[in-house]
């Protein structure tokens, strides 16, 4: 998948649970000032998430470029969280890892992947609607909303 730029893409382990944690801090701090407090993604357990759920990860030797958090249960598949490394946002990375992770929505049997974001973090809904993504419904959310959305991968 980014054979040609000589990266490697795996399923995470448990020992990249704390690089996995600080590459999403450093990738969502951006967002504190903005929403006066740290993003959930800021504040998970990525040991947990390691253990129970579909995280990937994006390595450039042993350098960790972004990795991918997906929840699949019984209803719901969700795309919980993508971080990419701050110099590699805009390269088109984002749209790479979407598409690995709707063919894995697909691919395990579900008809649509969801996720949900912050109507204060960027352009987010702009990016996730000019890939297919449709808003659902807004949750408040202390001073802001939830916004989520659904893909049909099926």
């Amino acid at each position: 998948m980014f054979a040609a730029e000589g990266w490697s893409f795996r399923r995470a382990v448990s020992a990249d649970a704390d690089e996995i944690g600080r590459l999403v801090r450093a990738v969502y701090a951006k967002y504190v000032p903005i929403m006066g407090r740290e993003p959930r993604p800021m504040t998970a357990d990525y040991g947990v998430a390691v253990r129970d759920h579909q995280v990937w990860i994006l390595l450039d030797g042993e350098r960790l470029l972004a990795a991918l958090v997906l929840v699949a249960d019984a209803e719901d598949f969700l795309l919980e969280n993508v971080a990419i490394a701050a110099e590699l946002q805009g390269t088109g990375i984002g749209s790479r890892l979407l598409a690995f992770a709707e063919a894995e929505a697909a691919r395990q049997g579900f008809a649509e992947i969801r996720l949900y974001t912050n109507q204060k973090m960027g352009g987010n809904v702009a990016f996730y609607g000019r890939r297919g993504y449709e808003e659902t419904h807004r949750e408040p959310f202390g001073a802001t909303q939830v916004v989520h959305m659904k893909k049909r991968v099926a």
